[in-house]
């Protein structure tokens, strides 16, 4: 799996998952990444930024290097939020 190349464990993507079926933080999440661009996803302020408020919405506690981890997978991944292509290689990847 791509993410496990980046460091980041396959317990903690299922515990996200699993925060992610409720509902109301699903719509969070949602409106947090509303009108997100492929630039702002190779920018790492605005990853770093994206990824603090949405393990505030989920109630989670990233370590520094966690969050490191996250930010060079979301770039190194190039995702294009306008491209069907990338988003059903994600949700494949985290299926």
């Amino acid at each position: 799996m791509g993410y496990q190349q980046y460091g980041i464990s396959p317990q903690l993507v299922e515990r996200i998952k699993l925060k992610m079926k409720n509902p109301a933080v699903k719509e969070r999440i949602k409106k947090l990444i509303d009108g997100v661009t492929k630039a702002d996803l190779q920018d790492k302020a605005k990853v770093r930024r994206l990824i603090k408020s949405s393990a505030v919405i989920m109630n989670e506690n990233f370590s520094p290097a966690q969050e490191e981890q996250f930010v060079a997978f979301v770039i190194g991944q190039k995702i294009d939020p306008n491209n069907t292509f990338h988003l059903i290689k994600l949700w494949g990847m985290f299926r």
